[in-house]
């Protein structure tokens, strides 16, 4: 990006929205009425599963809620069969059909003025959220995605079809055969993750702290192909018209549940882990959780026991894989868990939610 520096100041972070608050713009939405169709979706029962009505979605102007919009998108797979949905809607998605926020990065001058817009405007069209593109200290470019409302579980949709679009930008200056070094995802390998590799052109990891498409800075001073710099300047005054960023700060408690997902897969975060983490006292820490009736043990148990619930439904992932990625050391004690949440063992569980969904 021009002028970007290692730890850049180009990071948007969480709004401290709540869930029933944070929205994201329509326009994200764009063409999934004609995509469901195409993979033989009941439009009516998606979108009527969401709450959302189906004349709604690319709205340009109009927002929706961020948990209804992820809830969309899982419930199109589900509904489809169709497990890599948001991956593929992602891939055939146009930047313009992003709107406000798509056309003010296409129309930069280069395309590291376009990851700027994209960046440095992404708080105006999805809220709760973190963009940030930082140099690596190999120096290649990561761009990362991230949700910050732990109440939003299920969003690997979300997380696929977000890195397609942000692909899409790149490769609307670099052209259709463009591809990354390297690709991640938060959410666990799913059953058939060659396709990632296959959208992405690039090799793809799993199980990862952020999402994130990693590339080669040697592209950032390309010239984009509809570089207009007063369509641009239109569209940035339009999209931060239609409202500022909340002032509201991010609570603390969201930090430590998010640190604490984020951290799992690399065993159990202790408090001194989260503290040195979040660089924020222990003490101060447990004060935050006790004024919200919590204690640090329970929120770490909240936390494995929606994220269980997660990836029980992903049935290509064995009970082993998904002990680890919760932080158990051993599979009985993953199995000790469920029952004591539950009252079934894990396999019996996974029985149930795929009865359920």
């Amino acid at each position: 990006m021009d002028g970007i520096q290692s730890g850049s100041g180009l990071e948007k972070g969480s709004n401290g929205w709540t869930e029933s608050e944070a929205a994201v713009l329509a326009s994200a939405a764009t063409g999934i009425v004609d995509f469901l169709n195409s993979n033989g979706g009941d439009v009516d029962l998606v979108f009527g599963r969401t709450g959302i009505a189906p004349e709604l979605a690319g709205t340009p102007t109009l927002k929706l809620r961020l948990a209804a919009f992820c809830s969309l998108f899982e419930e199109a797979a589900r509904q489809t069969g169709n497990d890599n949905f948001g991956l593929w809607f992602g891939n055939q998605f146009a930047p313009r059909d992003l709107g406000l926020w798509g056309y003010a990065s296409i129309s930069s001058p280069t395309l590291g003025s376009a990851l700027e817009n994209l960046v440095g405007l992404f708080d105006w069209h999805q809220e709760s959220s973190h963009m940030g593109a930082r140099r690596c200290s190999d120096g290649l470019i990561q761009l990362e995605y991230q949700i910050h409302l732990p109440e939003i579980v299920e969003r690997r949709q979300d997380a696929e079809l977000s890195l397609g679009m942000f692909l899409n930008v790149i490769r609307e200056c670099c052209g259709p055969n463009w591809a990354p070094e390297e690709v991640y995802f938060e959410h666990a390998k799913p059953a058939d993750w060659h396709d990632h590799e296959t959208a992405f052109q690039a090799p793809v990891y799993f199980s990862q702290p952020t999402n994130a498409l990693v590339f080669r800075d040697e592209v950032l001073n390309l010239p984009m192909p509809g570089r207009d710099l007063t369509l641009m300047t239109m569209m940035r005054s339009c999209l931060e018209q239609l409202g500022s960023t909340s002032d509201k700060p991010v609570t603390l408690i969201d930090q430590v549940r998010t640190f604490v997902r984020n951290y799992l897969p690399s065993g159990y975060p202790t408090l001194k882990k989260v503290s040195d983490g979040l660089q924020i006292s222990p003490a101060a820490i447990q004060r935050e959780l006790a004024s919200e009736g919590l204690a640090y043990k329970e929120l770490v148990e909240t936390t494995r026991r929606d994220l269980t619930f997660m990836y029980l439904k992903q049935r290509q992932l064995p009970f082993s894989e998904i002990s680890l990625l919760l932080g158990y050391s051993e599979l009985s004690a993953f199995s000790r868990a469920v029952r004591r949440w539950t009252g079934q063992s894990p396999r019996d569980l996974r029985n149930r939610l795929s009865l359920d969904s």
